[in-house]
Parts: structure tokens; C-alpha cells; sequence
């Protein structure tokens, strides 16, 4: 449930993005035609519609949490999956979640007209095999059935509400292969809205081939019961003092202590060289500070490792900024102007409990496991290049 990203947006004309990894290849974001329609209504995972003639299936991913609404739709290619569209918008959802237990229906109403828009794009891809997700907003909201009840009956869409586990596997899964091949494990967090992931990844005993796969890696895993809109609901985001910054990061370590097999990542980190991993707003934005960018750029982002030193330095300068500088940084912008503070906290809290030389960024999540998931499962990677058959021919026209 990552707090804010900029790369969901359909990509520009002539984009291509290269995701390095042993085991996921090339991942083209040029753009692609659309064609057809189909009826209006969505279930989480439902299946592509079959033609005579053999085409190569349409697959979506939508993840609603409690800040974003984003959807990415691809279509495989030979070894990875090209994007043909995409949308984020910063729906708030979660909203007072924290302090009523309840989405209110201001929060309600800008989603589901978010909702719609997805749905319009779903609508231009024929026989398209969806993957529809809402995370912690959705778990924990007492009123969320009500929710996607009418998210369903205005937006034609039916939300399957994931476990934590699920959410930190499917985090995993689309950032895997920005491990490097040698590292004998990784720690993987994601700073959400509501919710924050963490993954220890151990890979002492063999890597898997696949990426699909990566997670059955995974040691442990806990998802903190933070994220950066919770934190600033109980903290506040807007004038945050060094006092109030400590005070949030000494609230999220209290949170840290209950990970599973927390002192035995400590003895590995003392011994290995653990690569660390995160994927967030909260880290995208400091990477795009740090680089000192005009407007955010998602290629020089993903895949960028940041030296502990660095990071501190970052975070200074972040922290020196008043509330209205940081609505005129590109890389922050109005709407995350008061969360990037708290997940900086979050980031710090971690930090903290395990001190690493560097971190690599990750600008991608769940969206991206949950089409890599649903393409390995598909065994779309095993069939051969597209157009051939079986025999290595082209298929007839």
C-alpha cells in the first residue's frame, strides 16, 4: 500500500523501462493500441475471454489503499510485459480512519469517482484478466462492506480485500528482481497510508528461478499498524519539529519490536551482507530530492541506491523545509506535502533498528506483483515467443 507514486500515471510516448534481475526480463511501457469493450462489471481475477484467432491476454492490476487509487494495465511480451495504460490519483480514503474507525463520506465519494475512471479504462481492453485489491483502509473501516457495496453497484467493480500477508508477498513479487544476484537475503519495506510492510527475505538455502516465486523466500514478514496518514493524523504533518520527529519515530520502533525474528536479522546483518529494499512514496521522494531533480523522473528513480549518508543529509534538508516549500518541491508537490514528514519517520524508525551502508528505491509495488503473479501463474513465459505456435511457426493469420 505505498503512500503516493508518481509512476502509475500512463507512461509518455516512447517510454521503456528495463527491470533488472536474473529472473524477470525486459519490461516494455511503450505505448499500445486499445480495441474493443467489454460489459461493465469486474471481479477480482476474472478470466480473459477466448477468440478463434490467438491473441495475447490483457492483464490489470488495481490496488485501492488508504491514500492511492492506482491501476496499471499490460500486456506480456516474450520475457516481461508491456504497459498500455495507467492511473494514480491520491484519494485520501483513510481519511480520519484512524480517529473514527469509520471512512467518512467525503473520502468515500472522491474514490469512487476515482473508481469510475478506472473502470472506463478497464472498459477499452477486451477479455482483460483483472486483479482488483483493496488493502488496510478496507480491512479495518467498519463501515468498508457498505463501501465496496456501492463501489460495486456505481463503478461495476468487485474489490477482493487482502490479507497483510498477501500485501507483503505481492510487494515482494514486483520488487524482486531489484535484488542483486549475489545478496544472500533482503529486507523489503513498504511505507503505506495505514499500513507498513516489512519483509525479510532469506536466500542462504538457493534464490528461486522465478520471479513469481520470490516470496516463498520470505523468513518472516509483520505489517506495522503505521503509515504515513495514521501518523499524521496522531502527530501531524504540517510544522514538525525535531521534538515531534523523534516522537514519531519512537512510535513506530515500539511497533518494530514485535517483528518476528527481529534478533535474528540483527546476527545475519552482523555476518551478511543484507541487501535493503524499499518502495514508497516516502522513498521515491527522497531519492528525487537527493538527486536534486526539476519534476520527477521515475527512470532515474527506480533502481537507485542511496548511501546511509546521503539519506541523512536528504532528510536534513527535508526537515528544514517549511510546509509551503515543500508544496512547491516538485518532487513533493501540494498533495503529499504533510505525509512526507511522517514516512520519513517511518523510513528513519527502520533505520534505526537496522543500520545498513545503503538502501536501494524501488518505484513500483503491488501493482506490478500482482501482474507478474498473474502472468507466472498463466505460464504466459512458457509458452514460447508471441506469434509462434508450438511448433515454432508463425501462427496463421
Amino acid at each position: 500500500m505505498t503512500d503516493y507514486d508518481r509512476s502509475a500515471e500512463a507512461p509518455p510516448a516512447g517510454t521503456r523501462h528495463r527491470v533488472r534481475g536474473p529472473s524477470r526480463p525486459p519490461v516494455d511501457t511503450a505505448p499500445a493500441s486499445h480495441g474493443g469493450k467489454r460489459p461493465a462489471r469486474w471481479t477480482s481475477a476474472s478470466k480473459p475471454e477466448l477468440s478463434r484467432k490467438r491473441r495475447v491476454a490483457t492483464y490489470a492490476a488495481l490496488d485501492l489503499g488508504t491514500n492511492n487509487c492506482r491501476l496499471l494495465i499490460a500486456r506480456p511480451t516474450e520475457n516481461g510485459f508491456r504497459v498500455l495504460d495507467g492511473f494514480s490519483r491520491i484519494v485520501r480514503l483513510g481519511e480520519g480512519l484512524s480517529q473514527t474507525g469509520r471512512l467518512s463520506e467525503a473520502a468515500m465519494e472522491r474514490t469512487v469517482e476515482a473508481l469510475k475512471l478506472c473502470a472506463g479504462k478497464l472498459r477499452q481492453h477486451e477479455g482483460i484478466k483483472a486483479r482488483i485489491i483493496a488493502t488496510e483502509a478496507c480491512r479495518s473501516a467498519d463501515n468498508s462492506a457498505s463501501f465496496l457495496a456501492r463501489v460495486k453497484r456505481e463503478a461495476g467493480l468487485h474489490f477482493e480485500v487482502v490479507d497483510r500477508k498477501t500485501e507483503a508477498e505481492l510487494a515482494v513479487t514486483g520488487c524482486a528482481d531489484l535484488i542483486e544476484l549475489d545478496a544472500p537475503g533482503a529486507i523489503l519495506f513498504d511505507i503505506g497510508g495505514g499500513s507498513s510492510e516489512l519483509a525479510w527475505l532469506d536466500f542462504r538455502g538457493g534464490r528461486p528461478r522465478n520471479q513469481g516465486k520470490t516470496s516463498a523466500s520470505i523468513r518472516s514478514w509483520h505489517s506495522l499498524p503505521v503509515g504515513v496518514v495514521s501518523i499524521a493524523e496522531k502527530f501531524g504533518g504540517v510544522d514538525v519539529t525535531p521534538e515531534i520527529f523523534e516522537a514519531m519515530v519512537a512510535h513506530v520502533t515500539n511497533e518494530l519490536r514485535h517483528f518476528r525474528g527481529r534478533e535474528k536479522l540483527r546476527e545475519m546483518l552482523a555476518t551478511h551482507p543484507v541487501h535493503f529494499l524499499g518502495t514508497s512514496g516516502t522513498v521515491t521522494t527522497l531519492a528525487g530530492l537527493y538527486l536534486g531533480l526539476d519534476r520527477y523522473e521515475r527512470s532515474k528513480v527506480d533502481g537507485l541506491w542511496m548511501r546511509a549518508e546521503d539519506i541523512d543529509a536528504t532528510m536534513r534538508v527535508l526537515m528544514g523545509m517549511s510546509y509551503e516549500r515543500r508544496m512547491g518541491n516538485p518532487c513533493i508537490g501540494r498533495e503529499r506535502a504533510d505525509l512526507v514528514i511522517p514516512g520519513c519517520a517511518i523510513f528513519e524508525a527502520i533505520r534505526r533498528e537496522w543500520p545498513c551502508s545503503r538502501i536501494r528505491v524501488a518505484d513500483r509495488g503491488l501493482r506490478e506483483g500482482i501482474l507478474i503473479s498473474m502472468m507466472a501463474a498463466d505460464r504466459v513465459w512458457m509458452r514460447g515467443r508471441p506469434g509462434r505456435n508450438r511448433r515454432g511457426g508463425r501462427d496463421a493469420k
